[in-house]
């Protein structure tokens, strides 16, 4: 990780709407910080309906294309 890329902050929303570019989708998200969260989950979004909660946080994400 490049300390000066940005990132924001881990777990700050209850849900996020997502693209096919993000895919392969895991929680935290590339963009978060991860030394406040929890261990990075992938998620099996396209399987799922175009819905999928993350088992440690309860955070949503959408598929939206």
């Amino acid at each position: 990780m490049n300390a000066n890329a940005p990132s924001t902050q881990a777990n700050a929303q209850q849900r996020y709407v997502v693209h096919r570019s993000d895919l392969p989708l895991s929680c935290p998200l590339p963009s978060m910080a991860l030394w406040n969260s929890h261990p990075r989950v992938y998620l099996p979004i396209e399987a799922e309906g175009g819905r999928s909660k993350c088992p440690y946080c309860g955070a949503e994400f959408v598929l939206e294309d």
